[in-house]
């Protein structure tokens, strides 16, 4: 029985017979879409193929490649496309308002708020086990973390999971995110896409898991090692541990939220790292990033105290070198822009009458 070629064009498995005119006269064999509509929709992406250097080895569907040859990558990780098909929720599974087309209206309508929200004892409830589903997701698709793994397979994992919890993947087409987690490798500091690079021995990944239950959004992240790693990338990933643990030691009552970036900066420093400052710490209830923010670097301008009933996250990202980052082409995975690692941890947590709980 001969071969079926599949369509290139990212979610697209119908059968292809057109295949580009410029990759047929660059020789870049197995160039195939199902109609001029999926071509078009794939362009952005694919005409990076035309201008790949001589010696780049792209190889098409059912293999991998590059797609931005040409971006100034700033360490040796790189995108493995293509990606797999957009994963599918179930219909019975209530699901966010940006499911659908990737904008979160009810965010965008709290666009500027610094009104913090006040959950009450029934909405605690369900963000209890809103947690407690991101908890069992996160353990399930970190059991999974080993050499030879892709990526893809992990956020696989990881969706699966969710819907048999009948909950919602919370990352999924928000702001048209592709995949049902992120997964950073190494030098990616956050946002990681789930894609077909297995996972090396020696490699770190951010494993960040958020799920909507019942309403009501978890969220929470870890990193862990492929193998075995150096004694250098364990002291990284131990510092981002220390990081959080000391801010979170720090939550209770009337403690303004700009005190945990002092926390977690002055720690970061003194072992030698560095604290990203371009992504920070968020309101989490029935919105996926609402008020507050919560930086992870000193002398920031946080507005708010912490308040019985608020759920918030603390997530430093903790660098070896620099704290800057650098975007790719794919406008969510953000590297350190010196290419060295970065680690990161996550917790959701409620702020009770006494202290704070880890809901996660």
């Amino acid at each position: 029985m001969p071969a079926v070629s599949i369509c290139n064009a990212n979610g697209c498995e119908n059968q292809a017979k057109l295949e580009c005119p410029t990759c047929v006269k660059q020789s870049i064999a197995g160039s195939l879409f199902c109609s001029q509509d999926c071509f078009k929709k794939s362009w952005g992406a694919h005409k990076a193929l035309h201008s790949r250097p001589d010696d780049l080895h792209i190889v098409i569907k059912g293999s991998s490649y590059d797609p931005y040859p040409n971006f100034k990558y700033t360490g040796p990780l790189r995108p493995v496309y293509p990606l797999s098909p957009t994963r599918q929720v179930p219909e019975h599974i209530p699901r966010p308002d940006y499911a659908k087309d990737g904008t979160p209206v009810s965010e965008l309508a709290e666009k500027g708020e610094s009104n913090i929200k006040v959950l009450t004892a029934e909405e605690i409830e369900t963000m209890r086990k809103a947690c407690k589903v991101t908890r069992e997701v996160l353990e399930i698709g970190a059991a999974a973390i080993r050499p030879g793994v892709t990526t893809d397979e992990i956020d696989e994992i990881v969706h699966k999971a969710t819907i048999e919890r009948n909950a919602y993947p919370s990352p999924l087409n928000y702001w048209n995110y592709p995949k049902s987690c992120c997964t950073s490798v190494n030098e990616v500091i956050c946002h990681g896409i789930p894609d077909k690079r297995p996972l090396q021995e020696g490699d770190i990944v951010n494993l960040d898991v958020s799920c909507y239950f019942e309403g009501f959004h978890g969220d929470t992240n870890a990193t862990y090692v492929v193998g075995k790693v150096d004694e250098a990338g364990q002291k990284l990933i131990d510092a981002a541990r220390e990081c959080l643990e000391m801010a979170i030691a720090q939550a209770k009552p009337g403690v303004p939220y700009r005190r945990f970036g002092r926390i977690i900066e002055e720690h970061a420093t003194k072992l030698g790292f560095t604290t990203v400052r371009a992504f920070c710490g968020h309101g989490i209830n029935t919105l996926f990033h609402p008020a507050p923010s919560v930086p992870h670097y000193a002398n920031n301008k946080a507005i708010g105290v912490l308040k019985p009933g608020h759920c918030f996250t603390i997530e430093p990202m903790i660098c070896e070198g620099t704290h800057k980052e650098v975007l790719w082409p794919d406008n969510w995975t953000a590297t350190t822009t010196d290419g060295l690692r970065s680690a990161q941890f996550e917790h959701t947590l409620l702020v009770t009458e006494t202290g704070i709980e880890i809901l996660t």
